[in-house]
């Protein structure tokens, strides 16, 4: 077993000052101003509330002619954050992490956690999980995970070596008041799962460039040694590089989708793979049962479901789920190159699953940017799709207006169910399913600016229609949502 990393928090008292007992009012002023800035100056707003739901914005800087690589609201980003929000029945509440911020013009990432409570139809203010002071990039964002006992787990993301992944761990069942930290370690993507064995982690190191990891545990304390997973490379030497999506079927199955990055080169993504374990990680095979020994090396691996590469593809993945037969399937948009704008169009929604005996590939729509992103349901031999597959206020950015896609017949043949929003200001972006979902909440999103830097609001809504939009500002302990539709 690995070294127990655990660390107790210390608790965050507010900065103090000492001073004569006689203050000359440009003293007092000095004093006041200290207070009011003290996290300027290193205090954390670890464990405090915040007056509202505030998103994240951000871009990665990479321009081209139709816009930056992406960029716009990346609150409930990435992908391979998940999952970002869990209905618990024993308390009929949602809960939901998302990477927040100060105020309407900061890009002060803050990792949040949030409650909606099914009876009263109420949110809670959010709280503090992790201030990520100095940083403004939501590839540190949260992911979540609630164990047997109810506590609440919140693993934040780190990047690399250069800033450090946390798992924190909430003081009481099923309360979103106070977190106290159990480890601090390399971890980026972080994809926890409470399973009938235990946690089980599946996680990205950048060991090569991006490569893909899991542990996992009994009690969240101890953690097995970091099992490398993938670190395919074309060539003696090249660097390696991967992205995932992951699942479990029935509590006992871990599955994981997917793809390569060329000598590491994440804009090369291509091709994808599937392996499974019904052991808790002991042993590995692909979907046919054939025994996989990790980690997987070769590019022309038996676990490889679509040889992207040989037709010049890019893939970016979305979601994961199974059907009924623990038959995996796998959302992702498949396009020309990374490049914004027409010269990487058409951006095709795709599924890819296992009838039993094949892989087969399915279009589902299409869009105009890479980075939109949307979730799988697969409910019997009912599957819906929601995303920001409609065009938006801003072309060839991320997100858009978003809509529900249906299929009847195992994703054979998809239909457009409805279109959720019209003609909205901003876009959109990274439409997130919750494990176990229950209405109203059964997805949540943000929106913003695909290319200016502005304010980003956050959205929860349901297959009905009935769109809510989480309160911006907030007075109270619990308000109720916006609701802006039906």
């Amino acid at each position: 077993m690995r070294k127990n990393h655990y660390h107790p928090s210390p608790e965050t008292h507010p900065l103090k000052f000492t001073c004569p007992l006689k203050l000359v009012p440009n003293s007092i002023f000095l004093l006041v101003l200290g207070l009011w800035f003290g996290h300027s100056f290193g205090q954390t707003l670890n464990n405090t509330k915040i007056d509202g739901y505030k998103g994240i914005w951000f871009e990665l800087n990479q321009k081209y002619e139709y816009g930056d690589k992406y960029s716009g609201a990346l609150g409930t980003y990435t992908a391979k954050h998940l999952p970002l929000a869990i209905y618990a029945p024993e308390v009929e509440k949602t809960f939901f992490v998302y990477g927040g911020t100060t105020a309407v013009d900061k890009r002060h990432l803050l990792c949040m956690i949030g409650e909606y409570d099914h009876r009263k139809g109420m949110v809670s203010k959010p709280t503090v999980v992790y201030d990520k002071n100095g940083v403004d990039d939501p590839h540190d964002n949260p992911s979540l995970m609630i164990d047997d006992q109810g506590y609440i787990w919140v693993f934040i993301s780190g990047r690399g070596s250069r800033r450090p992944g946390f798992k924190y761990k909430s003081k009481l069942p099923y309360s979103i008041e106070q977190f106290e930290e159990i480890t601090k370690e390399e971890m980026t993507y972080p994809q926890p799962r409470n399973t009938n064995f235990g946690f089980f982690h599946f996680f990205t190191k950048y060991t090569g460039v991006r490569q893909l990891y899991f542990e996992t545990s009994k009690d969240g304390i101890n953690w097995s040694q970091d099992q490398l997973m993938a670190a395919i490379a074309e060539k003696k030497g090249e660097k390696s590089g991967h992205y995932q999506t992951s699942g479990v079927f029935n509590g006992k199955v871990m599955g994981t989708f997917f793809n390569r990055h060329p000598n590491g080169n994440v804009d090369k993504r291509t091709d994808l793979y599937y392996l499974q374990s019904a052991d808790f990680g002991r042993n590995w095979t692909n979907v046919k049962g054939t025994a996989v020994k990790l980690p997987l090396l070769e590019v022309a691996h038996p676990a490889r479901a679509v040889d992207y590469a040989a037709l010049d593809k890019n893939v970016y993945l979305k979601d994961m789920g199974f059907d009924a037969q623990r038959n995996p399937v796998c959302l992702y948009i498949r396009s020309n190159g990374h490049e914004p704008g027409p010269k990487s169009a058409p951006y095709e929604w795709c599924i890819t699953k296992w009838n039993g005996h094949e892989w087969q590939t399915q279009q589902i729509t299409s869009s105009d940017h890479n980075y939109d992103m949307g979730s799988l349901y697969i409910e019997k031999d009912h599957w819906k799709v929601v995303g920001p597959t409609e065009k938006g206020a801003q072309a060839w950015g991320v997100g858009g207006e978003l809509a529900i896609w249906e299929s009847t017949d195992k994703g054979e043949t998809w239909n457009k169910l409805s279109t959720l929003t019209h003609n909205s200001p901003s876009s959109h972006s990274y439409v997130r399913r919750p494990l176990n979902y229950s209405p109203p909440f059964s997805f949540f999103w943000a929106d913003g600016h695909s290319h200016e830097f502005g304010k980003s609001q956050l959205y929860f809504g349901d297959f009905d229609g009935a769109l809510y939009q989480l309160p911006y500002t907030m007075t109270d302990d619990y308000e109720r949502p916006i609701r802006v539709k039906k």
